[in-house]
């Protein structure tokens, strides 16, 4: 399987902000075939030790189970549209990818 975890740093950081772009990742990007789980959210604010990284305001996980259906899922049309539709509030998106 291939997991695809992408952390959103916003331009507008408000709670509203952060739950539009959480409601577009359901929207556009939790039903692509071959998806095996998908979560989106909100930085857990109450986790506060030293090793948790603080520098984004919303993450996306989804596992797919193979890096064709990830590939797939990168060109299909929802995902091209929740890029078009969220991208102007983006300061920085990390993305990481993993075999597991």
């Amino acid at each position: 399987m291939l997991l695809h975890s992408v952390f959103f740093t916003l331009t507008d950081s408000s709670p509203a902000a952060q739950q539009k772009l959480v409601e577009a990742t359901r929207k556009y990007l939790s039903k692509h075939p071959g998806t095996v789980y998908f979560a989106s959210g909100t930085r857990a604010e109450s986790l506060a030790r030293p090793v948790n990284d603080k520098d984004f305001h919303v993450a996306l996980c989804v596992c797919f189970a193979d890096q064709a259906a990830h590939d797939r899922y990168q060109e299909a049309a929802d995902h091209r549209a929740f890029v078009v539709e969220c991208k102007e509030n983006w300061k920085q998106v990390r993305v990481f990818d993993a075999e597991v």
